[in-house]
C-alpha cells in the first residue's frame, strides 16, 4: 500500500471524528476527569519525591537518636540519684 493513501484515510478520518459527537465526549470527559481530579488531595511527582526524601532523612536521624539514647540509658541507670 502505498504511504500517501495511508496518510489521506488517516486525515478523513480525523476530520470525520473531531465532526462527530466523540470530540464533544472527549472534551466533556476530560473536563470531568479534570474537576474530579483537583478535588481530590493529590500531589505531584516532584512533590511526591521531596517528601520521600525528607522522610529518609528523617528517620536516618532518629535511627541516629535512637543508638544516642540507648547508649545514654545504661550509664544513666548507674549514676546514683539524690
Amino acid at each position: 500500500m502505498d504511504q500517501k493513501f495511508l496518510d489521506e484515510i488517516n486525515d478523513r478520518m480525523r476530520a470525520v471524528f473531531a465532526q462527530s459527537p466523540a470530540a464533544d465526549l472527549e472534551k466533556n470527559l476530560r473536563a470531568m476527569l479534570g474537576g474530579l481530579f483537583s478535588r481530590l488531595d493529590l500531589v505531584t511527582r516532584e512533590e511526591f519525591e521531596i517528601q520521600r526524601e525528607v522522610l529518609t532523612r528523617t528517620q536516618a536521624k532518629l535511627a541516629e537518636l535512637e543508638k544516642q539514647v540507648a547508649e545514654l540509658e545504661p550509664a544513666s541507670n548507674r549514676t546514683p540519684r539524690p
